[in-house]
């Protein structure tokens, strides 16, 4: 495929910009890994690729007391 492109000067080239290469076919896991993720599943562990509720939950923005405060000063006490 070639896309036109313009110089400063008006002229017109042309550039090759292949086509994207087809991405290369899945081959299902090796038994042993199969085994090894029906193993986490069973003891309800987190399995590579799939969604983790735990890790949401731990990395969502804390949504707790709105703005931060500082406790009220004591009177006697220099900040």
């Amino acid at each position: 495929m070639t896309t036109p492109t313009y110089s400063t000067t008006g002229r017109q080239r042309r550039l090759y910009v292949p086509p994207p290469a087809p991405a290369p076919p899945r081959l299902p896991d090796p038994p042993i890994y199969r085994d090894l993720l029906r193993a986490w599943a069973d003891r309800g562990r987190t399995l590579p690729g799939q969604h983790d509720p735990e890790w949401a939950r731990l990395a969502a923005p804390f949504r707790g007391l709105g703005q931060f405060s500082g406790s009220p000063d004591p009177r006697d006490d220099v900040r």
